[in-house]
């Protein structure tokens, strides 16, 4: 059963991709003008992203955190995501939704049953890549509402539709068989958080990165867990803005989900 609806979905997600051509999208980087100097400028410049080899990564997006304000945000992040992603999943793009530690509500969805049923991909060697502490203090869990911390997530936020062609895991090996099975070589990954789970998880930009694949992070449809209390006592936004700057400078450029839909031709 597992094997025949992962081949179901996978003939359904190739004859979609079919019709994808590449388009010219604008990301964002950060480069040391003078190695050593510590001095950093943002560049910006045109990436030719081929649709059929494309996936996005949704990162966490839960339906309930520990932390109040993290909660509220999500629900924001959501109300911009789901038109996003309904967009792109229209131009043949696979959805990889990733809420981790929920794996047990979805045990009967046929996406996650497709993704299961995958043969195994070797990964290659990890590339061996610096890896600088983050600019902001979260090692107190990042909270900024006073709440204690407990597992009050269970399934992904209902706000974003798993379409019949989505997959989903919580498990890099998993992610990584489906996306070198498609072909894909370019991750866009969003969802919460930067310093935390965007960076660590096994499905990540980290790990994805140092397995060989073009990760781009989505900085409009992400935030941070930062509480402007610790260091570097600056804002929220502030602290979210200057994780991204650290990714940008050593894991990967980043993109505005509104660039990538005006490349899209679908703004």
């Amino acid at each position: 059963m597992r094997r025949r609806t992962f081949f179901l979905l996978l003939a359904g997600a190739a004859k979609l991709a079919a019709a994808s051509k590449p388009v010219t999208v604008k990301l964002r980087s950060r480069v040391e003008i003078f190695k050593g100097s510590g001095q950093w400028r943002e560049v910006e410049f045109g990436y030719p992203l081929p649709l059929d080899s494309t996936a996005v990564v949704i990162c966490d997006m839960w339906d309930r955190h520990w932390r109040r304000g993290a909660t509220l945000r999500v629900g924001q992040l959501v109300e911009r995501m789901e038109p996003f992603l309904r967009k792109l999943r229209s131009r043949g793009v696979l959805i990889v939704h990733a809420p981790s530690e929920t794996m047990g509500f979805y045990n009967g969805a046929p996406q996650r049953q497709a993704i299961l049923a995958m043969p195994t991909m070797t990964p290659p060697s990890p590339l061996a890549l610096s890896d600088p502490a983050l600019p902001v203090d979260s090692s107190d869990g990042g909270c900024d509402t006073d709440d204690k911390f407990y597992k009050a997530w269970s399934r992904e936020h209902p706000g974003l539709t798993i379409g019949p062609n989505d997959l989903i895991s919580d498990n890099g090996q998993e992610i990584y068989n489906a996306v070198k099975l498609r072909g894909i070589t370019t991750l866009l990954v969003m969802g919460v958080h930067t310093n935390m789970c965007i960076l660590n998880r096994s499905f990540a930009i980290r790990q994805m990165t140092k397995w060989g694949m073009k990760c781009v992070l989505v900085r409009d449809l992400t935030d941070a867990m930062y509480d402007p209390k610790d260091k570097p006592y600056v804002s929220h936004q502030a602290g979210t803005d200057l994780v991204i700057e650290h990714i940008e400078k050593y894991w990967a450029p980043s993109a505005r989900s509104t660039d990538i839909l005006a490349a899209l031709g679908m703004s």
